[in-house]
């Protein structure tokens, strides 16, 4: 009787948020070593949470990322994996390579597990939603540094997207982009997905990936920050405690709090249910950014 109770009281708890978010947009970046589980509790423990949302009125729209599964399709090609500031090096080859394991593996994968565990998804390839321009890098003299076929995403293909959003269903979205050029770019998911919640006006932007959330001390976990404001972001830079792949991530949060995103979270997918911890209960989990 008491665990009954304890359910009873958790979807309580719950309520005041489902009611407060019905009819909203969060955009999730789906991204982590989780993806690539043996386990399917882990592995499908996200696509879980999405089908969740969906059942409770909530619109997510799924960017996700895919880095150590294009790492191993470049290995098995005779590539060498190779990132220039925490940004993947993509030449003509590489790029054919990360197409194809972003757009026609993974993406597929998600939505049939998505509509296996009863919810309805639509995958897309990036290049059907995101235009870009192509990426310089800084050099430590201010110099241009060419990462190759790398994108920064400047548009949204809304269309598409709230078309599914209507009907309920969840897209799903590779973080590839169409470049001015009309060729095929690599982009950093993180700035895909902050860019399409910027664009949809979306009410949460969710940071999926392995690690509880920032970190002041990477070597402990018990140092996770669990609240931020935009205006700390630049403290935090200077004292190295956002660094390397966590600069695009924090500067692509800063960027969706500024354009009218409510709050950004980062949380750990190896967790089970923490997209919905973070959104449904009054603790949650991770790190929040505000303005």
């Amino acid at each position: 009787m008491q665990t009954l109770i304890a359910k009873a009281e958790t979807l309580l708890e719950a309520l005041p948020y489902i009611q407060r978010f019905r009819n909203q947009t969060f955009v999730v970046k789906y991204g982590g070593s989780f993806m690539d589980s043996t386990d399917p509790e882990v592995r499908d423990g996200v696509a879980r949470d999405l089908v969740f949302l969906e059942a409770v009125g909530i619109n997510p729209v799924v960017v996700h990322g895919g880095g150590k599964a294009i790492s191993r399709a470049m290995e098995a090609a005779g590539l060498k994996p190779n990132f220039m500031q925490g940004m993947r090096v993509t030449d003509r080859a590489t790029v054919r390579v990360v197409d194809r394991v972003l757009s026609q593996e993974i993406n597929p994968q998600i939505v049939k597990t998505i509509e296996s565990l009863g919810g309805q998804a639509k995958g897309f390839a990036g290049t059907e939603i995101f235009t870009c321009r192509k990426l310089w890098l800084a050099g430590p003299g201010g110099e241009p540094l060419d990462p190759g076929f790398v994108g920064e995403v400047t548009t949204v293909n809304l269309a598409p997207l709230l078309a599914c959003i209507r009907q309920n269903i969840t897209p799903v979205i590779s973080p590839t982009a169409r470049g001015e050029d009309g060729g095929i770019y690599n982009c950093n998911a993180d700035v895909a997905a902050a860019q399409a919640a910027i664009a949809l006006q979306a009410r949460r932007l969710v940071f999926m990936s392995d690690v509880p959330g920032l970190l002041r001390d990477l070597q402990n976990p018990d140092s996770l920050i669990s609240h931020l404001q935009v205006g700390e972001i630049e403290n935090l830079k200077q004292a190295g405690v956002v660094d390397q792949g966590m600069i695009p991530k924090m500067d692509s949060a800063v960027a969706a709090i500024q354009s009218g995103v409510a709050k950004v979270s980062l949380v750990d997918g190896r967790v089970a249910h923490s997209v919905l911890m973070e959104i449904f209960t009054d603790a949650g989990v991770g790190t929040e950014l505000v303005l």
